[in-house]
Protein backbone atom coordinates (compact mmCIF):
# COMPACT_ATOMS: atom_id res chain seq x y z
CA UNK A 1 0.00 0.00 0.00
CA UNK A 2 1.78 3.59 -0.65
CA UNK A 3 0.85 6.60 1.28
CA UNK A 4 1.80 9.17 -1.73
CA UNK A 5 -1.57 10.51 -2.49
CA UNK A 6 -4.33 12.52 -0.89
CA UNK A 7 -7.81 12.28 -0.24
CA UNK A 8 -9.42 15.89 0.39
CA UNK A 9 -13.02 16.83 0.00
CA UNK A 10 -13.62 18.00 -3.44
CA UNK A 11 -14.62 21.30 -4.08
CA UNK A 12 -16.19 23.26 -7.22
CA UNK A 13 -12.95 23.83 -9.29
CA UNK A 14 -12.40 20.13 -9.10
CA UNK A 15 -15.71 19.43 -11.65
CA UNK A 16 -13.42 19.54 -14.83
CA UNK A 17 -10.70 17.44 -13.34
CA UNK A 18 -13.41 14.96 -11.82
CA UNK A 19 -14.98 14.61 -15.21
CA UNK A 20 -11.74 14.09 -16.91
CA UNK A 21 -11.36 10.89 -14.25
CA UNK A 22 -15.13 9.76 -14.33
CA UNK A 23 -14.76 9.52 -18.02
CA UNK A 24 -11.36 8.43 -18.16
CA UNK A 25 -12.31 4.91 -15.72
CA UNK A 26 -16.01 4.71 -17.13
CA UNK A 27 -13.76 3.50 -20.79
CA UNK A 28 -11.01 1.65 -18.65
CA UNK A 29 -13.74 0.17 -17.13
CA UNK A 30 -16.93 -0.51 -18.91
CA UNK A 31 -15.27 -0.83 -22.52
CA UNK A 32 -17.34 -4.28 -23.38
CA UNK A 33 -19.41 -4.23 -20.86
CA UNK A 34 -20.83 -0.70 -22.00
CA UNK A 35 -22.29 0.16 -25.67
CA UNK A 36 -19.11 1.56 -27.60
CA UNK A 37 -21.12 4.39 -28.62
CA UNK A 38 -21.98 5.92 -25.06
CA UNK A 39 -17.82 5.66 -24.23
CA UNK A 40 -16.95 7.24 -27.29
CA UNK A 41 -19.67 9.53 -27.08
CA UNK A 42 -17.93 13.12 -27.89
CA UNK A 43 -20.51 14.79 -25.25
CA UNK A 44 -19.36 12.28 -22.88
CA UNK A 45 -16.89 14.68 -20.97
CA UNK A 46 -19.59 17.89 -21.25
CA UNK A 47 -21.92 16.20 -19.59
CA UNK A 48 -19.91 14.70 -16.90
CA UNK A 49 -18.39 18.17 -16.28
CA UNK A 50 -21.88 19.74 -16.06
CA UNK A 51 -22.58 16.46 -14.03
CA UNK A 52 -19.42 16.71 -10.98
CA UNK A 53 -20.60 21.27 -11.11
CA UNK A 54 -24.03 20.56 -10.24
CA UNK A 55 -23.07 18.24 -7.71
CA UNK A 56 -20.13 20.78 -5.98
CA UNK A 57 -22.64 23.73 -5.98
CA UNK A 58 -26.15 22.85 -6.10
CA UNK A 59 -27.60 22.96 -2.49
CA UNK A 60 -29.78 19.77 -3.99
CA UNK A 61 -26.47 17.89 -3.48
CA UNK A 62 -25.84 18.89 -0.38
CA UNK A 63 -26.20 15.70 1.27
CA UNK A 64 -23.52 13.78 -0.34
CA UNK A 65 -20.45 14.05 0.54
CA UNK A 66 -18.35 13.84 -2.51
CA UNK A 67 -14.33 13.20 -1.76
CA UNK A 68 -11.11 13.03 -4.23
CA UNK A 69 -7.76 11.53 -4.57
CA UNK A 70 -4.98 13.53 -5.61
CA UNK A 71 -0.61 13.00 -5.72
CA UNK A 72 1.27 15.85 -7.31
CA UNK A 73 -2.27 18.19 -7.91
CA UNK A 74 -3.16 15.24 -10.16
CA UNK A 75 -6.23 13.38 -9.28
CA UNK A 76 -6.43 9.38 -9.21
CA UNK A 77 -10.01 8.99 -8.25
CA UNK A 78 -13.05 10.53 -7.13
CA UNK A 79 -16.00 9.56 -5.01
CA UNK A 80 -19.53 10.17 -3.63
CA UNK A 81 -21.97 8.33 -1.21
CA UNK A 82 -25.50 10.27 -0.24
CA UNK A 83 -28.78 9.25 0.42
CA UNK A 84 -30.06 6.25 -1.04
CA UNK A 85 -31.90 6.36 -4.56
CA UNK A 86 -33.35 3.10 -4.94
CA UNK A 87 -35.94 2.14 -1.74
CA UNK A 88 -32.97 0.12 0.09
CA UNK A 89 -33.06 0.29 3.82
CA UNK A 90 -29.87 1.77 4.20
CA UNK A 91 -29.63 5.10 4.35
CA UNK A 92 -26.56 5.74 2.86
CA UNK A 93 -25.33 4.75 -0.90
CA UNK A 94 -21.71 4.39 -2.75
CA UNK A 95 -22.73 6.41 -6.14
CA UNK A 96 -19.34 6.86 -7.29
CA UNK A 97 -16.16 5.34 -6.63
CA UNK A 98 -13.76 5.42 -9.80
CA UNK A 99 -9.95 5.20 -9.59
CA UNK A 100 -7.81 4.95 -12.80
CA UNK A 101 -6.54 1.32 -13.14
CA UNK A 102 -2.92 2.07 -12.68
CA UNK A 103 -3.39 2.89 -8.52
CA UNK A 104 -5.55 -0.08 -7.83
CA UNK A 105 -4.15 -1.77 -4.92
CA UNK A 106 -2.49 1.12 -3.45
CA UNK A 107 -5.34 1.57 -0.97
CA UNK A 108 -6.26 4.72 -3.05
CA UNK A 109 -9.73 3.39 -3.54
CA UNK A 110 -10.00 2.31 0.25
CA UNK A 111 -9.30 5.83 1.80
CA UNK A 112 -11.31 7.28 -0.92
CA UNK A 113 -14.15 5.27 -0.17
CA UNK A 114 -14.22 5.59 4.19
CA UNK A 115 -13.97 9.31 3.34
CA UNK A 116 -17.42 9.58 1.79
CA UNK A 117 -18.88 6.44 3.93
CA UNK A 118 -18.58 5.75 7.87
CA UNK A 119 -16.38 2.27 7.22
CA UNK A 120 -18.91 1.09 9.52
CA UNK A 121 -22.36 2.42 8.70
CA UNK A 122 -24.70 0.54 7.33
CA UNK A 123 -24.85 1.34 2.88
CA UNK A 124 -25.61 -0.10 -0.54
CA UNK A 125 -24.59 0.22 -4.08
CA UNK A 126 -24.75 -0.96 -7.69
CA UNK A 127 -21.51 -2.46 -9.23
CA UNK A 128 -21.24 -3.76 -13.04
CA UNK A 129 -21.57 -7.05 -13.27
CA UNK A 130 -19.37 -8.92 -14.09
CA UNK A 131 -16.79 -7.16 -12.48
CA UNK A 132 -14.72 -9.16 -10.61
CA UNK A 133 -11.88 -6.75 -9.74
CA UNK A 134 -14.58 -4.56 -8.04
CA UNK A 135 -17.11 -7.04 -6.29
CA UNK A 136 -14.45 -8.26 -4.31
CA UNK A 137 -12.84 -4.67 -3.36
CA UNK A 138 -16.66 -4.02 -2.21
CA UNK A 139 -16.94 -7.46 -0.40
CA UNK A 140 -13.19 -6.94 1.28
CA UNK A 141 -15.00 -3.97 2.93
CA UNK A 142 -18.00 -5.69 3.84
CA UNK A 143 -20.54 -5.58 1.12
CA UNK A 144 -22.43 -8.70 -0.19
CA UNK A 145 -24.58 -8.90 -2.93
CA UNK A 146 -28.31 -8.87 -2.46
CA UNK A 147 -29.64 -10.45 -4.92
CA UNK A 148 -31.13 -7.50 -6.08
CA UNK A 149 -30.24 -6.65 -10.12
CA UNK A 150 -30.71 -4.46 -12.73
CA UNK A 151 -29.90 -3.45 -16.33
CA UNK A 152 -29.49 0.29 -17.34
CA UNK A 153 -28.34 0.70 -21.47
CA UNK A 154 -27.41 -2.85 -21.49
CA UNK A 155 -25.44 -2.92 -18.55
CA UNK A 156 -26.25 -5.38 -15.84
CA UNK A 157 -25.42 -4.36 -12.53
CA UNK A 158 -25.79 -6.12 -8.74
CA UNK A 159 -26.88 -4.17 -5.49
CA UNK A 160 -24.39 -4.96 -2.69
CA UNK A 161 -25.13 -3.87 1.12
CA UNK A 162 -23.47 -3.66 4.48
CA UNK A 163 -25.04 -4.24 7.27
CA UNK A 164 -24.15 -2.68 10.23
CA UNK A 165 -20.73 -3.55 11.83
Amino acid sequence: MTSDFEVRRAVASDAAAMARVHVDTWRETYRGLMRDAVLDDPALLGWREKFWNAVLTDPRFSNNAVAVATRDAALLGIAMAGPSLDGAAESVQLHVLYVYGAFHGTGVGSVLLNAVIDPAAPASLWVADPNPRAQAFYRKHGFDSDGTVKVDDGLREIRMVRETS
